[in-house]
C-alpha cells in the first residue's frame, strides 16, 4: 500500500498543531485535508482550511479527530456516509454518546481511545489486573493533572482507568463512578470511584491510580512529558486502522494487550 491520506480535524487545536508537526516527517503519510469549525483563508502545510463536509474528507483514507463531542459526531455522520475510517481521540462523551459511536462503528471502522500513549494504555492494563487481583477488600480513586486550557474533567484517561478498575472487578463502570472533583488539595477514597482533577500551568499529563486496604496503599502512576507522544500514537493507530474492517477497536487491540 503507498502512503495513507489523512484528514486533520480541529488543525488549529492543540493536538490538530501537533498531529500536523508530526504527520509532515511521516513519509507513510500524506496530509490531503485540514478542517475548523470556522471556515478561515488560510494555509497550513501547503493546504487550505475547510469546515467538515464531504468534498473535505473524499480522498481521505483516515480521519484523525481530537476535537469535541459535537464535532465528532459531525464528522462520523459523514464519514458513514464515504465509507471513511476514522480515529478518535476527542473526551467528554456521556454514556449516550458512547453507545452511539458503537452504532456508526457498525458501518465503519472506528478507533477510539481516551489516550493514543503506549505508557497510558499499560497502565491501563495493569490497573485492571490490580483491581481484578486485590478484590473487594481495596478502595480506589483516580487522580489526574492537566493544563489550565483543559474544559473536561475529568479526564478521558482518568475515566478511561476507572473503566480498567471496573473491568478488573467484573463491574458497570457507569454504575460506580462516584464523586468528580475538581482543583482539591485531597480526596477520599469511597465505596465508588472517586475523581479528582487538577488544572495548573501547562502541563501535559499527569495520571495516577490508588488501591487502598486501609493497611496499605499502591499506586500506579504516569507522567507525559511532550505531546508527540499522542500524535505518534495517533498516527500509529490511522496506519493500523487503515487495513481493517468495520468494528470498534481501541489502543489494546492495536498494541495486542490480552
Amino acid at each position: 500500500m503507498g502512503k495513507i491520506n489523512l484528514a486533520i480535524t480541529g488543525c488549529l487545536g492543540r493536538m490538530g498543531r501537533q498531529l500536523i508537526k508530526t504527520a509532515v516527517k511521516d513519509r507513510s503519510v500524506k496530509i490531503v485535508s485540514l478542517t475548523e469549525n470556522t471556515l478561515l483563508n488560510k494555509k497550513i502545510s501547503g493546504i487550505y482550511l475547510k469546515k467538515n463536509s464531504e468534498k473535505a474528507f473524499q480522498k481521505a483514507h483516515v480521519i484523525i479527530d481530537f476535537t469535541s463531542p459535537k464535532c465528532t459526531f459531525e464528522v462520523l455522520k459523514i464519514a458513514s456516509k464515504l465509507k471513511k475510517k476514522v480515529v478518535i481521540g476527542t473526551t467528554g462523551f456521556s454514556k449516550t454518546e458512547e453507545n452511539q459511536i458503537k452504532k456508526f462503528s457498525k458501518k465503519i471502522p472506528i478507533l477510539k481511545a481516551g489516550n493514543m500513549s503506549l505508557g497510558i494504555n499499560l497502565l491501563m492494563f495493569l490497573t485492571e489486573i490490580t483491581s481484578k487481583t486485590l478484590g473487594k477488600n481495596y478502595l480506589s480513586k483516580v487522580f489526574e493533572v492537566h493544563h489550565k486550557h483543559k474544559k473536561d474533567h475529568p479526564s478521558g484517561t482518568a475515566l478511561m482507568l476507572g473503566k480498567g478498575i471496573a473491568n478488573g472487578k467484573g463491574k458497570d463502570f457507569y454504575k460506580i463512578i462516584g464523586k468528580k472533583y475538581l482543583n482539591k488539595k485531597s480526596f477520599p477514597y469511597g465505596k465508588k470511584i472517586n475523581f479528582n482533577s487538577l488544572r495548573k500551568g501547562e502541563i501535559i499529563g499527569e495520571h495516577e491510580v490508588r488501591f487502598s486496604s486501609g493497611k496499605e496503599i499502591i499506586t500506579l502512576n504516569h507522567e507525559a512529558f511532550d505531546r508527540s507522544l499522542y500524535s505518534e500514537g495517533a498516527l500509529e493507530a490511522a496506519k493500523w486502522i487503515s487495513s481493517k474492517k468495520t468494528g470498534l477497536y481501541s489502543m489494546r487491540d492495536l498494541l495486542n494487550f490480552k
